[in-house]
């Protein structure tokens, strides 16, 4: 029985209750724009190019051009049938939102809170979160050029990758990097950030909890985090500095098996991970670990390229927009690799990852060990806009070599292995009981 919160009894626990219940207390002011906004249908019309809104007031005087006839003739359409018919603008609309304006402007209590900038910007965040698809979001200028310089790589803030837990809609750290701010801080996998600097993270998308999280190099960021299992919040003091991650980790387990973990697929990925396969050929490896646990994806031009090195000849992802076109990625054989694999996954690999180990696990190439997959199995692109901005908009699904689309499921490891954390973060030496099942099952392939 779901509670009146909306949360199901089995799909929380208690704690995340209380989480939640604590939310709706110490809720701060801030969303009374954010509320307006995400209720205006705003245009954005993405049609074989990218025409950007420039401002608010052209598009009512085009509006008004229109014939009173027409709308009335349009809403009555979408009355009917329910169903999107590709306009947004109607006058009714762009009426209602000048309403709101002057409304604002005539009554809203303090004129110092009120930005024009900002106003705009949220109709923009408003209009795509209207979708409801997390993966779909808007950009400013300097969010796009923060990100891209985090696919590149290197970025000022705490080390740690941050993604949307499914269930409390909060934003939770998927992965701490080695040697950054984050792991000295002690910060975990599957921490639920709560606070950002003493204001609530609910109901924020990933791109303003990062840029909140992120800052001047040098200066501390103050983080409230929810950790299962403890009796209370964390308040976790962590400085921001340059983190410059590599994405491809690489040793030798032992005279014959290989280790190579990728921590995400960026622009960098590729030849990080060309050199580490050439440096675990080198040292003659028998046969090779894979890790891929909480790797939230990325790239889809970087995995299919790291794909084309180990996998056989054939399909190794295809893609369908809502058109029914499909776009098919393929690999001709010639790296294949000729040594047992075996592939590490969680709940926290994502998208990117779910294509390679997919494709690994169709062609049955090599074994999956850990827990099943997170379950992304749709694309996203980046689309930009003229004045320097962006929207990402979900574009199509994507489907393993056998047809599969895991959107929703994820991947079933052909090996089950709970990671004991306990055990992990309760030891200096990090036991990782996951790895032990990896070089288990990686020793029977190899002497099989």
């Amino acid at each position: 029985m779901d509670r009146e919160d909306g949360f199901a009894e089995n799909e929380v626990t208690e704690r995340q209750y209380q989480v939640e219940a604590e939310r709706r207390k110490r809720e701060k002011k801030g969303y009374f724009f954010s509320g307006l906004v995400v209720g205006l249908a705003v245009a954005l019309l993405i049609m074989g190019g990218v025409y950007l809104i420039t401002t608010l007031q052209q598009y009512i005087k085009y509006s008004k051009q229109q014939s009173q006839n027409q709308n009335q003739e349009e809403t009555s359409k979408q009355e009917l049938t329910g169903q999107y018919d590709g306009t947004f603008l109607t006058s009714e609309v762009l009426e209602k939102i000048q309403v709101i304006e002057q409304l604002i402007k005539q009554s809203y209590y303090k004129d110092e809170d009120i930005s024009a900038e900002e106003i705009e910007e949220g109709i923009y965040r408003g209009m795509v979160s209207s979708l409801g698809d997390i993966y779909s979001d808007y950009y400013t200028t300097e969010e796009l050029n923060a990100l891209m310089e985090q696919t590149e790589g290197i970025y000022y803030g705490i080390g740690a990758g941050v993604s949307l837990d499914t269930v409390t809609t909060y934003p939770k750290i998927i992965k701490v990097y080695a040697g950054t701010p984050a792991e000295e801080a002690g910060l975990r996998e599957d921490d639920i950030i709560y606070e950002v600097a003493g204001e609530t993270t609910y109901g924020l998308d990933l791109t303003e909890v990062v840029s909140r999280i992120k800052g001047d190099e040098g200066t501390w960021v103050n983080l409230t985090i929810y950790r299962e299992g403890e009796a209370d919040y964390l308040s976790i003091d962590v400085q921001r500095r340059k983190v410059n991650i590599p994405t491809v980790d690489f040793k030798m387990l032992n005279d014959d098996m290989a280790y190579i973990q990728i921590s995400e697929f960026d622009s960098v990925t590729v030849d990080q991970f060309a050199e580490a396969l050439a440096m675990a050929k080198g040292n003659n490896m028998k046969g090779l670990v894979l890790d891929l646990r909480s790797n939230p994806g990325g790239s889809l031009d970087a995995v299919v390229q790291i794909a084309r090195k180990i996998l056989p000849e054939g399909m190794i992802v295809y893609t369908e927009d809502k058109y029914g076109q499909r776009s098919e990625y393929t690999c001709d054989g010639a790296n294949q690799i000729d040594v047992p694999v075996v592939v590490l996954i969680n709940g926290n690999s994502a998208s990117a990852s779910e294509i390679l180990a997919g494709a690994i696990k169709d062609y049955e190439i090599g074994t999956l060990v850990g827990t099943t997959t997170y379950g992304k199995g749709i694309v996203q692109s980046i689309i930009p806009l003229s004045d320097g901005s962006a929207v990402k908009v979900t574009i199509s699904s994507y489907f393993t070599p056998k047809g599969n689309n895991i959107h929703g499921i994820g991947i079933e490891p052909d090996v089950e292995c709970e990671f004991d954390g306990e055990a992990y973060y309760n030891d200096p030496a990090r036991p990782d009981n996951q790895l032990d099942k990896a070089v288990e099952v990686l020793q029977e392939l190899i002497e099989k």
